[in-house]
């Protein structure tokens, strides 16, 4: 029994130990990617939109930037999920604000509540896909008018740009390789050496 309790603390002390740890070079490449993938879709907006108009950056960005660069080994921040969850909760979002009368506190939780139930239906689970649903309901005027081009831009072109910057910043060191699929895992590890 007393080996049983010794091998519990140790084994909780290297998982306290290894959680709250913090690896500056990995979290050098998390500020890398965000400032890349988010940069770069603030830098589109700014040639094609002026500062009061913006359409093309939305917050739900900025959430799903915390698990592609932070977070790269979680399901959740795999493409499928990434870009999936994204696509399917803008669509949500888009065809309520359409099809429903203009009550908030209906179209507001129903295009959450759907989002869900379809993210996790299609197994496309991605957390701030619900923003994404939800700034279809609450978004500004301009968001509002895009109507289903809202899911082709902002919300497809952007998760690629955003896509395509993390395989490129969460593959330059041997500790991360994104996605985690055995595929592309394998691939990435042969031109890493």
């Amino acid at each position: 029994m007393q080996k049983k309790v010794k091998r519990t603390i140790r084994v909780t002390k290297y998982v306290l130990y290894k959680e709250t740890s913090f690896d500056y070079i990995e979290s050098l490449w998390s500020f890398i990617g965000a400032f890349i993938g988010i940069g770069s879709i603030a830098l589109i907006q700014s040639f094609y939109f002026s500062e009061l108009e913006n359409i093309f950056l939305i917050g739900s960005f900025g959430a799903s930037c915390v698990l592609i660069y932070g977070a790269v080994q979680s399901p959740l921040a795999q493409p499928r999920n990434f870009i999936g969850g994204h696509v399917l909760s803008a669509i949500v979002g888009v065809s309520i604000h359409s099809f429903m009368p203009n009550i908030i506190w209906v179209t507001a939780p129903l295009a959450v509540s759907v989002s869900i139930i379809l993210m996790q239906y299609t197994k496309t689970l991605h957390p701030p896909g619900g923003a994404t649903a939800l700034i279809a309901i609450i978004g500004t005027e301009k968001i509002k008018a895009l109507g289903y081009l809202y899911v082709l831009s902002p919300v497809l072109s952007g998760t690629l740009i955003l896509l395509l910057v993390a395989l490129v910043t969460n593959n330059m060191t041997k500790n991360r390789i994104y996605p985690t699929n055995k595929k592309f895992t394998r691939i990435i590890e042969k031109i890493k050496g």
